[in-house]
């Protein structure tokens, strides 16, 4: 018996569960981070660009080129072991460097990234940020850290993971562009644990910047859908007035659906990513498994008071379409019901006319046909009384009298007659 044949995409599919897995790292160190995306249309981008810019930073230190048609790569580059991988919209590039630095969220941990190398990307940068990870202290200064690193008004810190480390982040660009999470792990904490936990840092900021695309766009929106409301709402009192031209009227409604339309289909992409990149960044935040810190707000915390709320606007502003685009077509659907019912009315109006007519026209059809019958009738007794005139001779009988006495018969011989061919032509 021959073995069952695989099917010939078992082992990619397989292997796709295992292809990104979280870096190994341990306190202390560091990593930057940054996501790149084309400002337009970056769902049809142009995916070999993306991999022909990586190709040209692991050039510049040498190192093994990813596969062909790949979407994720990790390997060493000098002292830096990078992390590549490209999504749906965008691509991200993580640096990680083993040991301790002199100076916490130093900028110049960028460096790894050439000025040049930057510049050429095919897209632009959607965030960056610095990562600082530091063995837990013994003493209690990771509150004066804290306070020196991240605007305390914003700041969100919270211990994660059962309590084997606390991470902090305050959500803000600082003056070099960059956005800071702070990491302090203690001792036992596994290598792999601190790589998920900066692993999930980095996503959790992606995503919800890749999520607030949404906002802007539902922002943009407002004064569009402000207008389309008033002019929808004015049309739709027009159509209580019987004067208003009803196809006036109907042509500006369905121009309104249509444009209503032409919106919902251009927001409709950014918007469904919108709701997916939040449920990631819900799920990120509920991986971390977070506990209270001194007090501090948390992360699930900050993101219900200023990320919610945005959310909650994407939201609204993507039912809100929606329903004017029903409220819409509702509305043409209405007037067009009251034009064809109006065109009825009209029809009905002319067909009764068409009727009177009609029987106009039989009753004067009906006078020509006895005018016709006196006619040919008249006609008709001069010719019988042509050919009876010799019979007078011969009975003695006058031709008034003759004439009289046929009269009768060829009314009624040419009344029959007509009778009959208008039966024939009914």
């Amino acid at each position: 018996m021959s073995p069952i044949t695989d099917h010939p995409l078992r082992y990619k599919l397989a292997n796709e569960l295992h292809a990104r897995p979280f870096p190994s790292m341990s306190a202390p160190c560091s990593a930057v981070y940054i996501a790149i995306k084309q400002p337009n249309d970056a769902v049809s981008r142009d995916r070999a660009g993306d991999l022909a810019h990586l190709t040209a930073l692991l050039d510049r230190h040498g190192a093994a080129h990813p596969q062909p048609g790949a979407t994720h790569y990790y390997g060493q580059i000098g002292k830096y072991w990078l992390k590549w991988e490209q999504h749906t919209e965008f691509v991200t590039y993580t640096a990680f460097h083993e040991g301790g630095v002199e100076r916490a969220f130093d900028p110049t941990q960028f460096d790894v990234f050439p000025a040049d190398w930057l510049e050429a990307a095919p897209g632009q940068r959607i965030t960056s940020v610095l990562l600082n990870v530091e063995p837990m202290p013994e003493n209690d200064n990771i509150n004066q850290k804290l306070d020196e690193w991240f605007v305390t008004e914003s700041l969100a810190a919270s211990e994660v993971l059962d309590h084997e480390a606390i991470v902090a982040g305050d959500f803000r660009i600082d003056i070099n562009g960059h956005l800071r999470f702070a990491i302090f792990a203690k001792p036992e904490t596994g290598t792999r644990r601190i790589g998920r936990i900066v692993q999930r840092l980095c996503e959790i900021e992606t995503y919800k910047t890749m999520s607030m695309l949404g906002f802007a766009r539902a922002r943009a929106l407002q004064p569009k859908l402000n207008d389309l409301d008033s002019k929808l709402t004015g049309l739709m009192s027009d159509m209580s007035d019987e004067d208003a031209p009803a196809e006036w009227t109907l042509h500006n409604l369905l121009a309104i659906s249509a444009e209503l339309e032409t919106l919902a289909a251009q927001s409709s992409f950014r918007f469904g990513a919108t709701g997916a990149y939040e449920a990631l960044v819900n799920q990120r935040i509920e991986a971390l498994r977070e506990h209270r810190y001194q007090g501090r707000q948390h992360f699930a915390e900050f993101m219900m008071r200023r990320y919610a709320p945005a959310m909650r606007t994407v939201n609204s502003a993507e039912r809100r379409l929606e329903s004017m685009s029903s409220r819409s077509i509702r509305a043409s659907n209405l007037l067009r019901t009251r034009v064809d019912v109006e065109r009825s009315a009209q029809n009905q109006s002319l067909l009764e006319s068409m009727d009177k007519r009609s029987d106009l026209q039989l009753r004067l059809q009906r006078t020509v046909e006895g005018l016709s019958v006196v006619a040919i009738s008249y006609y008709a007794v001069s010719l019988v009384g042509y050919l009876l005139y010799p019979l007078t001779q011969a009975t003695g009988m006058s031709k008034g009298m003759l004439t009289a006495l046929v009269t009768v018969p060829v009314v009624l011989f040419v009344w029959w007659m007509v009778r009959q061919l208008r039966k024939k032509v009914e």
